[in-house]
């Protein structure tokens, strides 16, 4: 039995590595990460328009100026700028009001105005954020200046404007731009995509072998065979890439592989089950391109499970993705240990033992095994009932 699990093995290895299709998903994942090439994103146009042109004005548009991702346009009405953001040519327009510095001067309410393109998510964010930072610190550097004038020490400045220090901790996925949030899903479904139907693809070509199907083992044998190039595979989507682009990675090779044993045996688990109710290739791959983007959205990467109705979250807990994205995040990107991550590593492994249970039971229906047994036990029954 050992000699015809090896011999399967190396078969299916050998032909693998002989004929890399597998090689496709790093190709893959080199072309989408051209687009990331310039890391976080810089020199976003915005107008300033300066209705005040005043010292205080000037103060703000240069502490604009000097952001790292804000480049500064500057216009002299606000028509022509609300015309080059429908354009594309802008982002966002900044509006320093009339009497801007005279109304800091006073103590009273300043407004100003920002008009942005919201069609482009990360690059608005980024404006936003920068424009609420610069415009607090305007303020506070403002609130300072008249309090020293007015006898207070440093110490005295800093109780009064920040009575409380706060800290702010990365704890999911620091990088250098919103994409490392969304980066370990992607490649957690590029590597289940590509395991699914290589799985499925090594099932059915044993399924429709000219000389029956074959023993259990060989079974074993060639999906095991599987698992070197996918491994291998983990480690260079986990492990090198994160660090080739600079994104946080925190997890050491053998977490990695800890991380991705578990998550592959699942998926080959998932295989199995739809092997056996699909059957056909041309079924499978339609499936597969179908579902795809679908558990990309139920893997909680792109909106958060807690938010998800409650039919919809038991969905999203019955795909291994799921379960995966969870723990690769948050060892490889928020330092969170093995150990932290116990209950995502044996859901992991029930979700597998559960797809293989129900894809041997559908199997044995099907073959009439199931049916063969239930007549066996019958006759034991029957035997047992005619001997007393």
């Amino acid at each position: 039995m050992l000699k015809m699990y090896w011999a399967s093995f190396k078969r299916i290895l050998l032909r693998f590595l002989a004929t890399p299709k597998w090689a496709l998903l790093l190709v893959s994942i080199s072309l989408m990460s051209l687009v990331y090439g310039n890391g976080s994103i810089t020199n976003l146009p915005i107008a300033v328009i300066d209705l005040d042109h005043t010292q205080s004005s000037r103060d703000l548009t240069r502490a604009l100026s000097m952001s790292s991702k804000i480049s500064i346009v500057n216009y002299d009405n606000q028509n022509d700028a609300y015309l080059d953001v429908n354009r594309r040519k802008i982002f966002a327009v900044v509006t320093i009001p009339r009497n801007y510095e005279k109304r800091l001067l006073k103590g009273e309410a300043v407004t100003i105005s920002a008009y942005g393109d919201a069609t482009s998510r990360m690059a608005n964010g980024q404006i936003q954020q920068d424009l609420k930072t610069i415009y607090q610190q305007v303020i506070s550097d403002y609130n300072s200046k008249i309090l020293r004038n007015n006898g207070f020490t440093d110490a005295q400045i800093d109780s009064v404007l920040m009575p409380i220090q706060g800290q702010t901790d990365p704890l999911f996925n620091s990088g250098i731009s919103l994409t490392a949030i969304t980066f370990p899903g992607l490649l957690v479904m590029l590597l289940q995509h590509s395991l699914l139907i290589a799985s499925t693809r090594t099932h059915i070509a044993l399924n429709t072998l000219p000389q029956g199907k074959p023993a259990n083992i060989i079974f074993i044998g060639s999906l095991s065979a599987l698992l070197p190039i996918w491994l291998f595979l983990s480690i260079v989507l986990f492990g090198l890439w994160p660090w080739v682009l600079g994104y946080r990675q925190l997890a050491s090779l053998p977490e990695i592989l800890l991380m991705t044993f578990p998550f592959l045996f699942a998926v080959m688990g998932l295989s199995k089950l739809l092997t056996e109710c699909l059957r056909r290739v041309e079924m499978i791959y339609l499936t597969l391109a179908f579902l795809t983007t679908p558990v990309f959205y139920l893997s909680g990467t792109i909106w958060p499970l807690d938010a998800m109705p409650s039919s919809v979250q038991f969905i999203s807990k019955l795909l291994p993705s799921t379960w995966a994205v969870n723990m690769i995040a948050s060892v490889n990107q928020m330092g969170l240990s093995i150990a932290d991550n116990g209950f995502n590593l044996l859901m992991l492994i029930v979700l597998g033992l559960f797809y293989f249970s129900i894809g041997i039971f559908i199997s044995a229906v099907r073959d009439g095994s199931m049916r063969k047994l239930s007549h066996y036990r019958y006759l034991l029954k029957r035997k047992s009932l005619e001997d007393k």
